[in-house]
């Protein structure tokens, strides 16, 4: 179906079978590239570079073209078994040079799914001098509760400027 660039010679065996398999589950959506990225949330260049084998897919990901292919829960658990050999045999990439995103978690900081902000959670973006309590530090820390919180008092300011309005110009 697709005309796929082919692999690298020195890939590792598990890293090549891998990279084949979701190749083949990729043209047997008969999606393009960037209707699959439309619905995975990895964009057209993530799988581009998975299905190259020039960077390793997240498990997200490949769970992700699971359930758009329609696999059954046992083979989509098959092709976890495969990714986490493929990516424990993948080859590392050199140090970063300054000012790229670096890996973590087995992760690019790119390749995770885009998520609304308040969604997004800082680990430690609620950190502040480190000597008030505990129980500050537990809301300051989650964005979502922030959110929350902002939109009560806007909501309380809206009602309490109508009623203000209403019996001032009555």
């Amino acid at each position: 179906m697709s005309a796929w660039q082919p692999l690298p010679d020195d890939l590792p065996p598990e890293v090549r079978h891998f990279v084949e398999q979701v190749r083949l589950l990729k043209d047997r959506t008969g999606l393009s590239l960037a209707a699959l990225g439309a619905r995975t949330a990895y964009s057209k260049s993530s799988w581009q570079r998975y299905l190259n084998a020039t960077q390793p897919p997240p498990r997200q990901a490949i769970a992700a073209l699971c359930r758009v292919a329609g696999l059954a829960p046992v083979d989509a658990e098959r092709f976890g078994v495969r990714w986490e050999l493929a990516v424990q045999a993948w080859p590392r990439p050199p140090a970063p040079e300054p000012g790229k995103p670096e890996r973590q978690d087995g992760v690019y900081e790119e390749e995770v799914p885009t998520l609304p902000w308040w969604v997004e959670s800082g680990t430690g973006s609620g950190s502040g001098s480190g000597s008030g309590s505990g129980k500050d530090s537990g809301v300051s820390a989650d964005p979502s509760r922030r959110v929350l919180l902002v939109a009560v008092v806007l909501v309380l300011v809206l009602v309490l400027v109508a009623v203000v309005g209403a019996v001032v110009f009555g």
